[in-house]
């Protein structure tokens, strides 16, 4: 059964395959993780096969030639048909790599993208061009190359040079996206965007005095004469062959439209920009910007989209009530914006740093009722599935237990933390007051009295309000009463709180219990998302926040 709406954790190839209901999606949107940045002769060199598979990470954007890439491959090559040609010709001349894996991986996925596809439907790849070109003769075999549609290149950044990478070459400014049909027929709403100001300065250089409305004044006259079947007349005492009938060109003139400048000049047509609806969307996107280090947009996710990409390409491929799907998701910008064009929407993730992300960013943007609205799927709901998710991946454990409180991971990746897995921060002396915090940590094992001590002392070493011990299994009475020997915290309302603080899992998924915080008027753990409004012009890319912020970076 296919929910709407609904965020998945879990391998979107088995999310795809266990749940998703086939021609049941309008429009597909990805920016599948790629290790960009690493040099060729790294992601093209040999790999034995026999590292063991390791899960991706948040922030890690990367796949190896392991045993599960080859697992993907033999299976994609094992179907026949186009793309197991395609993919013997990439391990014939790639060899065995990590460019081969994360092919095999994408190749597999991409077959069931298009299997859940409506047949109306379409699919937008976003990439860069480090392996685009390969990508695209992927795309080619999984949907056909008759429905290849558009490669549209995007400016993601402004001007800059690579040099300081030891490369002699130009600066890489652009990302490139591949826009496929699932057949020849498909949801399409024409896009326009706003002319340059050059060109509204040199066609458009009028202002009418009386209603201050710009205009260009346009040739009429009818090109190729006879010979394409324009009408020869005499108009405001010039003969020429004209673009319209005499009826039409006399209408024009009582509206006023066609003017003659002087006796005897060629009249021309008065057209006013603010009749027109903008450029037709092209193939090549400047006008879109990169979030701004200063953006309000902005939430910290490294492989964060701008809101007016996905705006664009939702209002271009698909209509209100349609079915948006994003099986990268990653901090939810796909699915944030679809809400706010009233599409239905899927998002899939990996990891559940990004499915906390997304559930922070979706209360922020639409307001704590959008939490009845859509459902989250694959998480842990009972301490038996948590035992289920800790025992082979702890982090991801970590990650979703922090989520239980509202917090963040400290660090995206596996390291030294200094005792420290996640931190909440609150004001409790009003709007202007100084910020405290909550440092947090999470035990997967057996806790022990000692836990307890390390996390009093990095309560004291980082000045925090509180310190808060989540575990798996109960605490012991002896790790009861360190904490109990740590204290109150006392608010600025008088109100006290334990400075150490032990939670389960139980308490947390079964009791429903939460921290015991001082009462306050602020607290947050990640960036806050702006407030969402919905956009002005349906037919021109708008992008329209309260509190929106020119990022001036």
């Amino acid at each position: 059964m296919t929910w709407m709406n609904a965020l998945y954790f879990g391998d979107n190839l088995d999310v795809l395959r266990r749940y998703i209901t086939t021609d049941s999606v309008d429009l597909i949107y990805l920016d599948p993780p790629f290790k960009s940045d690493a040099t060729y002769n790294v992601l093209f060199a040999e790999k034995n096969g026999a590292q063991a598979a390791a899960q991706i990470k948040a922030f890690e954007d990367t796949w190896h030639w392991d045993r599960s890439a080859a697992a993907a491959y033999q299976e994609v090559v094992e179907d026949g048909g186009p793309i197991s040609q395609v993919m013997q010709a990439f391990r014939t001349f790639l060899g065995c790599n990590d460019i081969l894996a994360y092919l095999s991986m994408m190749a597999i996925r991409l077959k069931e993208l298009h299997r859940v596809l409506k047949p109306t439907g379409s699919l937008y790849l976003h990439c860069d061009p480090t392996a685009s070109h390969y990508l695209k003769m992927l795309l080619d075999a999984v949907f056909g190359v008759r429905n290849f549609r558009t490669e549209i290149i995007w400016k993601r950044t402004s001007a800059h040079s690579d040099a300081k990478q030891g490369r002699k070459q130009h600066g890489r400014i652009h990302d490139v996206i591949f826009f496929y049909t699932k057949g020849e027929e498909w949801t399409w709403n024409l896009m326009y965007h706003q002319y340059d100001r050059e060109y509204i300065e040199e066609f458009y250089r009028h202002i009418e005095p009386e209603t201050g409305r710009r205009y260009g004044l346009f040739d009429i006259t009818g090109p190729g004469g006879a010979l394409k079947g324009n009408p020869r007349y005499e108009l405001l005492g010039v003969t020429r062959y004209w673009r319209y009938s005499k009826k039409k060109a006399k209408q024009l003139i009582q509206e006023g439209r066609i003017v003659q400048i002087k006796p005897g000049a060629v009249p021309r047509e008065k057209r006013y920009l603010d009749d027109l609806p903008g450029i037709p969307l092209q193939d090549v996107w400047t006008d879109i910007k990169p979030i701004g280090s200063r953006a309000k947009e902005r939430l910290g996710y490294p492989t964060q989209k701008p809101e007016a990409l996905l705006e664009r390409i939702i209002l271009a491929s698909s209509n209100e009530g349609d079915l948006v799907l994003d099986p990268f998701c990653g901090c939810g910008t796909t699915v944030a914006v679809a809400h706010r064009l009233n599409r239905r929407w899927i998002g899939i993730d990996i990891t559940h740093l990004a499915i906390n992300l997304m559930r922070v960013r979706l209360r922020d943007s639409f307001g704590p009722e959008i939490e009845k609205q859509y459902q989250v799927l694959g998480e842990p709901t009972t301490v038996r599935d948590a035992q289920a998710l800790a025992a082979p991946d702890p982090f991801q454990f970590q990650c979703w237990a922090l989520g239980l409180v509202g917090a963040r991971p400290t660090e995206p990746k596996k390291g030294a933390d200094r005792g420290i897995d996640g931190r909440l921060y609150f004001h409790d002396e009003g709007p202007t007051g100084k910020t405290k915090q909550v440092i947090i940590s999470i035990k997967s094992g057996k806790p022990k009295p000692s836990d307890v001590r390390d996390l009093r002392g990095v309560v004291e070493r980082e000045e925090a309000a509180l310190g808060v011990l989540i575990s798996l299994e109960e605490p012991t009475p002896a790790m009861c009463q360190e904490a109990a020997e740590a204290g109150f915290y006392t608010s600025p309302a008088g109100t006290q709180h334990p400075k150490i603080q032990l939670l389960t899992i139980a308490d947390l998924v079964e009791r429903h219990q939460r921290i015991d915080l001082p009462p306050w008027t602020d607290w947050r753990t990640f960036n806050r998302a702006p407030r969402a409004k919905r956009p002005g012009n349906p037919r021109q890319n708008h992008l329209d926040f309260e509190d929106a912020e020119e990022d001036s970076s």
